[in-house]
């Protein structure tokens, strides 16, 4: 019995000292690269940026709702130079059909990118599946689009985002939905950003969101963490974020 329980902890030991071996390499990978990167996690009003041509990167994070928690993972490239694709998705935990993921996909581009002390505009087009809304079995689930605006000042030290769009919720007997936001980015230092905005639809109150973003190696490795909640709506919407961002260099064909 004392055998047997010494080679299980032994394979255990074994197991966990690769998976750190491999994330020491990941991060030292990141570490050594240089290729510039833009913001986007923890913001839900989008800017006008995409990962850069032939790169990917990984934007996960853990949202604490009133009653559930999701984790979230939404992987993206450029396969094109202008073209942002994402797919990806979220596990709920405390919700009716829990076990059902929530899968985003979603396509960007950039009619005009952002440039230092300029302005840029995109166009987003995506769906989102949520098994808690959407109990059918029409994976298209909700449709949205929406332009994103940006505007750099004091030399990309504050950045001002706004979006406008449509929503199309295939559950709600009113489906369509006009969508809006404003945002703002402020460098507080070199790595240290602080990030504030509201969005919501054309009925009922919007959302607020605050929180900082943090760079443990400038442009490649990012956590964050932010506070939301609906204007006038005590804790029952409120929500909390932890989050994760990797930004590869360019290695695609």
């Amino acid at each position: 019995m004392l055998d047997a329980m010494q080679l299980w902890c032994a394979q255990r030991f074994v197991k966990i000292q690769r998976m750190y071996i491999c994330l020491l390499w990941i991060l030292f990978a990141f570490i050594c690269l240089t290729n510039p990167a833009h913001s986007a996690r923890p913001l839900i009003v989008d800017d006008a940026r995409i990962v850069d041509a032939k790169a990917c990167q990984l934007e996960s994070w853990m949202q604490k709702n009133t009653g559930s928690v999701e984790f979230w993972a939404l992987p993206a490239c450029n396969f094109t130079g202008n073209l942002e694709l994402t797919a990806g998705g979220a596990m709920s935990s405390g919700l009716e059909n829990s076990k059902n993921p929530n899968l985003q996909f979603q396509a960007k581009t950039l009619l005009k990118d952002t440039e230092e002390n300029g302005w840029g505009i995109g166009l987003v087009v995506g769906t989102v599946h949520s098994p808690t809304i959407n109990t059918n079995r029409n994976w298209t689930g909700d449709l949205y689009s929406y332009v994103p605006l940006s505007f750099s000042f004091r030399d990309d030290r504050l950045i001002v985002n706004a979006n406008i769009g449509w929503l199309y919720r295939r559950a709600e007997s009113s489906r369509h939905h006009m969508t809006m936001g404003i945002g703002t980015e402020i460098s507080l230092s070199r790595n240290l950003w602080f990030i504030a905005e509201t969005f919501g639809q054309n009925h009922g109150k919007p959302f607020y969101h605050a929180g900082f973003r943090y760079w443990i190696v400038p442009d490649h490795i990012q956590i964050d963490t932010t506070y939301g909640n609906r204007m006038a709506a005590g804790s029952g919407e409120q929500w909390f974020t932890v989050g994760l961002r990797l930004i590869s260099p360019a290695f695609l064909p």
